[in-house]
């Protein structure tokens, strides 16, 4: 005999589910029908990067392809023009000594 399935089928949307419920976030441009990123906007740029200075993903800052890749250019010529760091630099220090308690400033014996 034929071995049958005791379980009920899962659906596809029960599968990928996770907490978020599956909507993505409206873009922050979009919504309030900006048309293009200001690099000058510092305040508006250091909510799309990390503690560590880089640029956050469309994942994170849930923008649409089209103002992403302009808040990477926007980032990219405010660090240029050094309105924003390239890397914080007290992102290593605060969490004990960083490259693995290698210090570079240790004399040698």
């Amino acid at each position: 005999m034929a071995k049958q399935r005791s379980r009920k089928p899962v659906r596809r949307r029960d599968r990928k589910g996770g907490p978020s419920g599956g909507r993505r976030k409206p873009c922050p441009y979009c919504k309030d029908k900006i048309e293009h990123v200001d690099y000058k906007d510092v305040d508006g740029l250091k909510r799309f990067i990390s503690e560590k200075g880089k640029i956050r993903s469309r994942r994170i800052t849930g923008a649409c392809r089209r103002h992403q890749s302009q808040i990477a250019r926007a980032v990219k010529r405010a660090r240029e023009l050094a309105l924003l760091p390239y890397v914080n630099e007290n992102a290593g220090r605060e969490s004990g000594t960083g490259r693995g308690g290698r210090d570079r400033d240790r004399d040698r014996d």
